[in-house]
């Protein structure tokens, strides 16, 4: 393993890492930033014609997957390919995602959606757990450093991205943004093959099994899946093309709602049920189980970004500045300059107080995360009543409801990320992860089934449905963030010995 120490200090590789996880992002906000309004525009436009409630159902159920395949992506990288070759095959299949996204037709669009998802799915998990890779287990320290550098190419890309590609889609073509986007991303692939001997024997190969005759049967067995699945796809495929099959995207969303919390509430039956858990661990599953509820309410609201208020930035916000309409999608770059300022002022914060024994318990952040997001769709309400009364609000608005929602994410994410890895019995981390990021996934599908709420024909014949949108999002967060503050204390309680 390479530790030549020319990348502020750290390992050359985290470098390698850094630079392709930006374009990454870069390739996933510049579809995000785009996705629903190309959608929603009409024909003539350039756009896709559908209704909101259409396009808002497949905007939920491309993050949605986007979330849920890195559950497969991560345990075919530990089983199968390792990290390396499932970062690099997943970037050209998102490459590819986008190259097919760059012809103007409805079938090779959702064919687009359906790669950037796998690709996403296999590339997402394993990046991260590659940086960790690249620090032995005694730098704990330097290795938190790495993964905040890490942290800010996320960031950098997803802050540099709606600049370019919402110029791009919006004021051009829409096809070209989705085309930048996809540049951004073969860049990344670029970058990571010219780079890649800096990463050393890391993450090089999968994890293996003592015993060769079982290790070939799995292989076997995987490839056998893999196969399986790869060719029901071409066929389903085949069939969306040829019309033989026509599928309704919102009812699959429905659909994916029911399934998603049946199996959450199902798999936390089993927990309590048959999984032979302690009292105290069975305290901390029900602790994990409000973390999933409050990590689904939160991230139902968090990800309008991109779609509701995505669309309240192109219709009802004064975008002019010296005459110049500035894209809708460039206000999707303001949350990234927000978490890379208050990152930092919050995790100093957080050391401020607990010096001073005041430092919030890890319930009463998770409720402040939820109280934030409340009061940014308060912020959201107040904009509406200039839009009721016939006006377009200023961006200032919305910058401000970014603002409180970056707070809210960092009180709430690193936080209930953490806790959930603390408070799981070593045996069941891996799937309690795993539940972790179904809740992103059903937070993300919420998003955008609410979005199809703001029916832009709806709205203009009855202004005053803005406002009630907004206020049943600042009830439900409002509600839920001081239900989980009253109880806080209990919650620690059942926390035991985990901060």
């Amino acid at each position: 393993m390479s530790f030549d120490k020319s990348f502020f200090g750290h390992p050359r590789g985290l470098a390698t890492l850094f630079f392709t996880e930006m374009w990454e992002r870069f390739s996933y906000y510049g579809m995000r930033a785009l996705l629903l309004l190309f959608m929603v525009a009409s024909v003539e436009d350039g756009g896709m014609g559908l209704d909101e409630k259409t396009g808002g159902a497949v905007y939920g159920l491309y993050t949605m997957f986007v979330y849920l395949l890195a559950l497969p992506g991560g345990w075919l990288a530990d089983k199968f390919f390792g990290l390396r070759k499932s970062i690099f095959y997943g970037a050209c299949i998102i490459t590819l995602g986008h190259i097919t996204l760059a012809f103007s037709s409805n079938e090779t669009f959702f064919l687009g959606l359906l790669f950037i998802v796998i690709g996403t799915g296999m590339l997402k998990p394993n990046i991260s757990s590659l940086v960790g890779e690249l620090y032995p287990t005694a730098e704990q320290a330097k290795r938190d450093a790495g993964f905040s550098i890490f942290f800010m190419g996320i960031n950098l890309g997803a802050f540099i991205s709606p600049l370019i590609t919402s110029y791009l889609g919006e004021k051009i073509d829409w096809h070209y943004g989705f085309g930048a986007a996809g540049l951004g991303m073969f860049l990344g692939i670029i970058q990571f093959k010219l780079t890649e001997k800096y990463l050393g024997t890391a993450g090089l190969e999968p994890a293996r099994l003592n015993d060769p005759v079982v290790q070939q049967q799995r292989d076997r067995n995987i490839k056998i899946g893999l196969w399986t699945i790869g060719l029901s796809l071409v066929v389903l495929v085949a069939l969306l093309f040829t019309r033989i099959l026509v599928i309704d995207p919102l009812k699959i969303a429905q659909a994916s709602t029911y399934f998603i919390s049946g199996s959450v509430v199902l798999y936390f039956l089993y927990l309590f049920l048959i999984e032979k858990l302690s009292v105290d661990e069975k305290k901390k599953m029900g602790v994990i189980a409000i973390f999933f509820l409050a990590s689904t309410m939160f991230y139902g609201g968090y990800e309008q970004q991109g779609s509701s208020l995505n669309l309240f930035a192109l219709r009802y916000t004064d975008r002019m500045i010296f005459g110049w309409e500035m894209p809708a999608g460039y206000f999707q770059s303001v949350p990234a300059v927000f978490v890379i300022i208050f990152s930092l002022a919050f995790a100093w914060l957080w050391v401020w107080l607990a010096k001073r024994n005041l430092n919030p318990i890890t319930p009463a952040k998770l409720a402040l995360g939820l109280i934030f997001m409340g009061l940014g769709y308060a912020v959201m309400m107040w904009a509406s009543t200039i839009v009721v009364a016939g006006n377009k609000a200023l961006p200032s608005w919305l910058i401000v409801t970014y603002l409180l929602h970056t707070f809210g994410e960092i009180c709430l994410y690193p936080v209930g990320m953490s806790a959930v890895t603390k408070l799981s019995p070593q045996r069941l981390v891996g799937q309690m992860m795993g539940i972790w990021f179904m809740s992103l996934a059903l937070g993300n599908l919420s998003a955008g089934l609410f979005a199809g709420e703001f029916d832009d024909a709806v709205i203009a014949a009855n202004p005053q449905l803005l406002i009630d949108l907004f206020w049943v999002v600042v009830k439900v967060m409002m509600v839920a963030g001081l239900i989980i503050l009253l109880f806080s204390k209990q919650i620690r309680k059942w926390m035991g010995n985990i901060q």
